[in-house]
């Protein structure tokens, strides 16, 4: 197999899974949420760059909406898809590796990212929302990509 053909199907398996653990998260969002509407959910996201208008905007924030919510799906996809060769060296163990970067996300977003947006931080008043938000990050992000890279590592197609 030549370089550039491994290098496109690295791409469209990061493309592929990006997709899967965007969609994931968000369903498993929707069902956790299950009393507050989808699109509402997606104007949260939204609210993130365009403040309090979002939950106004109709249609085209809950666009922007999903969008985001994809690009931040993809972009922790990526980063740990690509970082995975080095994260398995330390843990030797998939699971183990994704429960990690699961945690890691929500840390992530939880303390730099949505700070650092126009929602701004907001106090964690209680336990259990952290531990189902922690959950949801192992099992939609930290999971699926840990198991498909290193499935891919094992298939030595990097």
């Amino acid at each position: 197999m030549t370089i550039a053909i491994k290098k496109r199907n690295t791409f469209l398996i990061i493309v592929l899974t990006g997709f899967l653990t965007g969609t994931l998260d968000a369903l498993a969002a929707i069902i956790w949420a299950h009393k507050v509407p989808p699109a509402v959910i997606f104007d949260y996201i939204a609210s993130g760059v365009f403040g309090k208008a979002a939950y106004t905007g109709g249609t085209p924030m809950l666009l922007w909406g999903i969008f985001f919510h994809y690009i931040i799906a993809f972009a922790f996809t990526v980063v740990f898809y690509l970082g995975y060769p080095v994260a398995y060296k330390i843990s030797q163990n998939k699971y183990v590796t994704g429960l990690i970067y699961g945690m890691v996300t929500w840390i992530i977003m939880n303390l730099f990212v949505v700070p650092l947006s126009k929602i701004g931080f907001k106090p964690f008043l209680h336990v259990w929302p952290v531990v189902i938000g922690i959950g949801i990050l192992i099992l939609c992000i930290g999971m699926p990509v840990a198991i498909i890279a290193d499935w891919q590592r094992r298939k030595g197609s990097r």
